[in-house]
């Protein structure tokens, strides 16, 4: 048993189905899980569906509770960990989701930030590129309020790092695409690739060397330092509130 509750081995689907049982799982939840058990072998976990409270959500969320280090980079957006409740409603507001779920999932948004609550604290590293503070998501006053916030949260909170890719670079490992690697201090790291209506988790070895990697060259390479991110972020707040 301990040898899966550390992920050092994958469980049977009939051992699941017989933990399950014995612990007087609801027939719905029992076979929900024995389906994830069923394909947790794969090397990439593929969940498909509209960004939710989905089987995609709920892998996110636990690595999210889970992890000891989260490096987001994420190119075009501020990273959904760090939205204010404006600028996530109005990229939630302008996807597919039905009006009356829009709200819900803001307030779910915001509460995920509890992580940085604990004891001890997620460490993030969100690594946001320079286009993210140029585009105007929500209008001038939302992204002007959304570049304070990001100025406010490294001071509430010693555990999140901030630091800018420049658009004024060459190419780098980071140009392929936005990525999310989750480390844990118990268990391998996990990366996530979010798409518009799937996600990928990646487990194979390769694939989180490269993405460590990559993570590394953006951080110490290509990135500026937080210092100089939060002159360019007050810079461009500014910009924004003059034209608002």
């Amino acid at each position: 048993m301990s040898q899966w509750e550390h992920g050092h081995r994958l469980p049977k689907t009939e051992d699941v189905a017989t933990v399950l049982t014995g612990l007087g799982v609801d027939a719905a939840e029992r076979d929900r899980i024995i389906e994830l058990a069923r394909n947790a072998g794969e090397s990439d976990w593929l969940t498909s569906g509209i960004p939710g409270m989905s089987q995609q959500m709920a892998g996110m969320l636990e690595c999210e509770r889970a992890a000891s280090d989260i490096i987001d980079w994420s190119p075009l957006l501020v990273p959904g960990l760090l939205q204010t409740s404006d600028y996530a409603r109005a990229i939630l507001g302008a996807g597919d989701a039905p009006r009356e779920q829009v709200e819900p999932r803001v307030l779910f948004r915001s509460g995920r930030r509890d992580i940085f609550n604990g004891n001890p604290p997620t460490r993030l590293h969100a690594l946001i590129g320079e286009s993210a503070l140029r585009l105007q998501v929500g209008g001038d006053s939302v992204l002007a309020d959304q570049l304070r916030y990001l100025l406010k949260v490294v001071e509430w909170w010693d555990s999140i790092t901030i630091q800018v890719v420049p658009n004024k670079t060459d190419w780098h490992p980071g140009s392929a695409g936005p990525f999310v690697l989750y480390e844990f201090d118990d268990s391998p790291p996990i990366v996530l690739l979010e798409h518009h209506r799937s996600s990928v988790f990646l487990y194979n070895e390769d694939d989180l060397t490269e993405y460590k990697s990559a993570a590394d060259t953006l951080r110490k390479d290509v990135a500026m330092s937080p210092e100089a991110t939060a002159e360019l972020i007050a810079s461009a707040a500014d910009e924004m509130e003059t034209t608002s």
